[in-house]
């Protein structure tokens, strides 16, 4: 694949990450579904997307997903969506990346990694940015919801970290995503008398599943083969920039000082662990 059409693919992938936060974040700040709906919606949409991506792929590797990695999907979808109910934009994405990276260098130095003065230096001030953000004041999220966001953020990185043992990405992508719709179905009837469905908020809710998911995650797949380790986990710093900066733009969100400043905190000390580790 030339370099070209790497960058063009990556650049997508990630506009459509911070996408899924502006489509949920609309969804539920302006219009009358409930996050339940939302999630199963999203959920149906994006396995039915990848399931056409896979039976027109003429690829024979394997891949087919499992039921436990599904189920870290799931936590993931329906905690992103009840804290969005709560959260800002720019907030939420910055506390989901920003939960996904800790949970992922957690797990490396669990597994023997040891940091550098630099990566030490670089995970304390990423802490520092989520205690920061939370903390009580005028422009903080609710701490519900934000350590809600955070609880998704460590089930993305479950999910990623279990995704790596083999197999075709968007065939074990698509394979989790199916598993995931009965869960999902499960729960909505579960819910049944709390439910509210908004024709506008399904279609958020659709373009979430089969655009900013399903698409997204197939576009991330293709280009991530042909990135260096390095690239792919800087370029991923510009989701919450892009999400906050969206949220400014087509939803009148404001952007304060404090998550200015906890964005600062959180990037740069992910940034520091992760491109020292790289480097050595």
């Amino acid at each position: 694949m030339s370099a070209a059409r790497v960058a063009v693919f990556t650049l997508f992938a990630l506009l459509a990450f911070a996408g899924n936060s502006l489509l949920c974040r609309a969804a539920l700040s302006h219009t009358d579904i409930d996050p339940v709906s939302f999630t199963a919606v999203r959920l149906i949409s994006g396995a039915l997307v990848l399931w056409l991506l896979i039976s027109i792929n003429e690829d024979s590797r394997a891949g087919e997903g499992n039921w436990w990695s599904a189920l870290a999907l799931f936590v993931y979808a329906i905690a992103f969506s009840v804290s969005y109910v709560s959260l800002s934009t720019a907030a939420g994405a910055l506390l989901l990346f920003g939960a996904v990276q800790a949970c992922m260098i957690a797990y490396g130095y669990w597994r023997g990694e040891r940091f550098t003065l630099l990566q030490s230096l670089g995970f304390i001030f990423a802490c520092a940015g989520l205690v920061g953000l939370l903390l009580p004041g005028l422009s903080a999220p609710p701490v519900g919801a934000g350590l809600l966001m955070m609880l998704s953020g460590v089930a993305w990185g479950v999910y990623s970290l279990r995704g790596k043992s083999g197999g075709d990405a968007l065939k074990v992508t698509a394979g989790n995503f199916v598993r995931t719709v009965p869960i999902a179905l499960i729960l909505a009837l579960l819910c049944f008398d709390g439910l509210s469905f908004d024709l506008k908020g399904g279609c958020y809710a659709v373009l979430s599943g089969a655009l900013t998911s399903g698409l997204g995650y197939a576009l991330w797949y293709t280009a991530l083969p042909y990135l260096k380790a390095s690239t792919a986990a800087t370029v991923q710093l510009s989701v919450p920039l892009v999400a906050a900066v969206g949220a400014v733009l087509f939803l009148a969100e404001p952007f304060s000082a404090r998550l200015i400043l906890a964005s600062i905190a959180i990037l740069g000390g992910i940034a520091l662990v992760t491109l020292t580790a790289r480097q050595r």
